[in-house]
C-alpha cells in the first residue's frame, strides 16, 4: 500500500438546488474527499445540507440569496473557518470561505467576473484580486499545505481559450486580469493541472449558447493554486468532463488533484 491520497476538487455549481442530482451523482461516483464549491446561490437556510451529509460530508458555506456562494464539504471535519476575505469587510458578495480539514487548509474562491470591461465591475474585480492576493501572501508565511480551489474567473493564458483573438477585450483575458493573476502564482504558488497537463486549449468552462459544449468552444478558468507544501505532495490532477455532458449541466465541470 503507498501512501493515502487524498483527492480535492473545485466545482462552480451554478446553483447548487438547480443541480442537485448532478451533485449528488458525482459524490456518489467521484467521492472526493473535499470538494470546494462556487455560485451555490443558496443561503444556510436554502441550502440542501441533508442530503450532502446524508454522504458522509461536512459542510459549511458562505451564502448569499440567489446569487454567489461558496461552500466547503470534507469526509473530515473541517476546523478554523474564515467567511469572506479578512481583508475585505466591506464587501458584500459571499465569494470566499476557507477552513482546515483533512491536514490541508482549503479554500473557496469565486473571483469576479468583471464584465463590461472597463467599468466599476471590473475595477471591483481588480480590487477583489488585490485583496485576495494579499491574503494569500500572509496564509503562505504560515508552515501549511494549503489549497486555494475555485472559479477565479481567470484565463491564464491563450493556450487556455479556443478562441483567442474573439476573447481579446473580455475581462477573463485582459492583461490587467492575467497580471494579477501571474502575480499570486509568484507568491509561490502552483496551478495543480498545469504540473501534469502541459498540452493546450483543455478547458473548464463552456457557455449553454451556440452549442459551445458541443463544439468544445471552451475556457480554463477553474483552477487549484497550491502552496509550496501542497505542490511537493502532488500526484496527479486533472478536469473531469463527464459532469458537463449530463442533462441539467453546471456551465462549469469540475478540476481535481491529488495530493499524497
Amino acid at each position: 500500500m503507498g501512501p493515502a491520497l487524498t483527492v480535492i476538487a473545485t466545482w462552480n455549481v451554478n446553483s447548487i438546488r438547480a443541480r442537485l442530482p448532478r451533485v449528488l451523482e458525482w459524490l456518489d461516483d467521484f467521492g472526493p474527499d473535499i470538494a470546494l464549491l462556487q455560485e451555490i446561490k443558496a443561503t444556510e437556510d436554502t441550502f440542501p445540507r441533508l442530503e450532502i451529509e446524508d454522504r458522509g460530508y461536512n459542510v459549511e458555506i458562505h451564502g448569499q440569496k440567489n446569487f454567489n456562494g461558496v461552500a466547503i464539504l470534507s469526509k473530515s471535519p473541517i476546523e478554523d473557518i474564515t467567511r469572506g476575505l479578512p481583508n475585505n469587510e466591506d464587501d458584500d458578495q459571499a465569494r470566499y470561505i476557507e477552513g482546515f480539514t483533512a491536514g490541508f487548509r482549503v479554500a473557496s474562491i469565486y473571483l469576479p467576473n468583471g464584465n463590461p470591461a472597463p467599468g466599476e465591475k471590473y475595477d471591483y474585480k481588480l480590487r477583489w484580486m488585490e485583496c485576495l492576493s494579499d491574503h494569500m501572501k500572509k496564509r503562505l508565511t504560515l508552515d501549511e499545505a494549503t489549497v486555494f480551489g475555485g472559479d477565479y474567473n481567470i484565463v491564464p493564458t491563450d493556450e487556455d481559450v479556443h478562441d483567442p483573438e474573439g476573447w481579446l477585450g473580455d475581462a477573463l483575458c485582459l492583461p490587467e486580469s492575467r497580471n494579477r493573476f501571474r502575480r499570486m502564482i509568484y507568491l509561490g504558488l502552483t496551478d495543480a493541472y498545469r504540473v501534469i497537463h502541459k498540452e493546450p486549449h483543455k478547458y473548464s468552462f463552456w457557455d449553454y449558447q451556440r452549442g459551445a459544449w458541443q463544439k468544445d468552444f471552451g475556457v480554463r478558468i477553474d483552477h487549484l493554486l497550491l502552496s509550496p507544501q501542497a505542490t511537493d505532495r502532488l500526484k496527479d490532477a486533472d478536469i473531469d468532463r463527464g459532469p458537463r455532458g449530463k442533462e441539467k449541466a453546471s456551465d462549469h465541470t469540475p478540476v481535481w488533484c491529488d495530493l499524497e
